[in-house]
């Protein structure tokens, strides 16, 4: 059989990348290697709105995000954000996936279930793969080969193509009970709970999302289950927690860092593969979704001209060095404010941050997606917060 591409990886940023070279009248198979698209997923459900506009699924929001209420240690609290600005969703990601995978299929993608690749090899012309599916193995020709596969993804191991610059690790559980409001999420940071990052609760419709964050070097010998028992037990806010029933659980990793070579040859990898979770809040599926607007229009002329030289592959990988250095910033401005402070700074912090004109900049550039601008705007406008965050200045300026 043979393809123009192969996607690896049915899920939101696979399925967006098959729908959009489908639309252009590109030959596109989908493979999934699990039974249903959309499980299982490990993710806090959160869709911007960007995003959101480019795949129309309004459907699927649960609840509608448009604030925050943050947490210091000690407990000082921040509340951010107002009613009439929405500034994310919360979805129910099976249905989400599965309305983006139902939009490359009626585009005209083949969607290969229970499928997975045993091996695959790059020639001068084509891309050569064999395919595991129920019934039987498979072997595929293509002219571009995409892997959309993941924090693991097989397709980056198997030609080399490098890894994230940092592999976080997550770990949610899906609740009732959970004593929050309405369209606000709650933040919660300290080295107790979420060392050097921030553990949240998300409102998911009937429902809320708790997790907690971190790197495996920072957490010594404790768990991600014990991080997230221990915030539920904090007497600062252990009321809010105490009718919680667990319904379900959710692990994995958060890859954040844009990979040495995202494409090599006749090989690219998108999402998750390439490393381009958020390093502020860990988020993906927005920046999945703009990578594939990058890239898709410049790989069309490749497959029309069916040339993957290193000339073309180089300009192709040239239209990510923007998101590159928008990662290594944001990258930069979390360690500077978050992942290197210690408690008590963070209590100095979020007293700066609680007062009403500090609250006020916030709510008027603050965006949990572009954090860059409003840390810029405190170094300058709050002196007391730059002289707290003197090791922030180079990063978000120059870094």
């Amino acid at each position: 059989m043979e393809y123009d591409v192969v996607v690896i990886g049915a899920g939101p940023v696979g399925g967006f990348l098959a729908q959009r070279m489908c639309e252009e009248g590109v030959s596109v198979l989908l493979l999934e290697e699990h039974a249903q698209i959309g499980r299982p997923f490990q993710c806090a459900g959160l869709v911007n709105p960007e995003a959101m506009s480019l795949a129309g699924l309004e459907s699927t929001v649960l609840t509608q995000i448009w604030g925050a209420r943050i947490h210091s240690p000690s407990g000082i609290p921040v509340e951010i954000g107002n009613e009439q600005d929405v500034r994310t969703w919360s979805v129910c990601r099976k249905l989400f996936d599965e309305g983006v995978v139902k939009g490359a299929v009626n585009a005209g993608a083949d969607l290969w279930l229970s499928s997975k690749p045993i091996s695959a090899d790059a020639n001068e012309d084509h891309v050569q793969l064999s395919i595991s599916t129920p019934q039987g193995d498979q072997t595929i020709s293509c002219k571009l080969l995409c892997g959309a596969d993941g924090a693991h993804s097989w397709v980056r191991r198997r030609f080399k193509m490098g890894r994230p610059k940092e592999l976080m690790i997550g770990f949610q559980v899906e609740v009732t009970g959970y004593k929050g409001e309405p369209g606000r999420l709650d933040m919660y940071t300290g080295s107790k709970f979420s060392p050097g990052f921030f553990a949240w609760a998300i409102p998911s419709g009937e429902t809320t999302r708790i997790g907690t964050w971190s790197k495996p070097e920072l957490m010594g010998d404790e768990s991600c289950e014990l991080l997230l028992d221990r915030l539920r037990k904090e007497p600062l806010w252990s009321e809010r927690f105490s009718d919680c029933q667990e319904v379900g659980r959710f692990c994995g990793p958060i890859p954040s860092g844009l990979v040495k070579r995202p494409m090599i040859g006749r090989v690219a990898l998108f999402g998750d593969a390439a490393g381009l979770c958020k390093p502020t809040t860990g988020g993906g599926i927005g920046p999945g979704f703009k990578q594939v607007e990058m890239l898709v229009p410049n790989l069309l002329k490749c497959l029309k001209r069916n040339d993957f030289s290193d000339a073309a592959v180089k300009q192709v990988i040239g239209l990510l060095n923007p998101i590159r250095r928008e990662q290594n910033r944001a990258r930069a401005l979390r360690d500077a404010f978050l992942t290197e402070m210690t408690d008590e700074e963070l209590d100095n912090v979020f007293s700066i941050w609680s007062r009403p004109e500090v609250t006020e900049l916030i709510n008027q550039i603050g965006d949990i997606e572009q954090p860059i601008p409003l840390g810029i705007r405190m170094l300058k406008e709050v002196p007391e917060f730059r002289a707290i965050a003197k090791r922030a200045a180079k990063a978000v300026l120059w870094g």
